[in-house]
């Protein structure tokens, strides 16, 4: 059996602090509410890594300066209503947070809060995405 999966984009919005410590931005989704990291569907005349800066602005309002090379990916199932859940794959690219924007297209659907990358990993619920995060010290340091 061949194992079919849909593709999608997601930015890793991460800073530094001033001890050097490596913090993530989470966001919550918008029917759950649980944490997760700012994705999408590729778009169209947009490069994948252009499209996950898109959606972190969207979703986040986080602007900053993205990595064009996937740092890793990670699956998950995605539910919709009355429809089966659909295999995912995502292709996940660093954005350094440069500016947090007070205004953002999904402001009243989502929270955001700045984590310690240690933290953030045991927060998200998908474990492909937990061990990006948590190898994140590695990537950026």
């Amino acid at each position: 059996m061949i194992d079919v999966r849909e593709k999608q984009v997601a930015a890793l919005p991460w800073r530094k602090t001033k001890n050097g410590k490596v913090q993530v931005l989470l966001i919550t989704s918008r029917e759950t509410k649980r944490w997760v990291i700012p994705k999408g569907w590729p778009m169209d005349h947009f490069t994948d890594y252009n499209a996950a800066k898109t959606e972190a602005y969207e979703e986040a309002g986080a602007i900053g300066h993205i990595k064009r090379v996937a740092v890793g990916h990670f699956d998950y199932n995605k539910t919709y209503k009355r429809k089966m859940p659909t295999p995912m794959r995502v292709d996940v690219y660093l954005l350094e947070v440069e500016e947090l924007l007070k205004k953002w297209p999904e402001a009243s659907e989502r929270k955001r809060k700045w984590f310690l990358a240690e933290e953030a990993a045991t927060l998200v619920a998908e474990a492909g995405l937990a061990m990006i995060i948590a190898e994140l010290n590695s990537k950026v340091g």
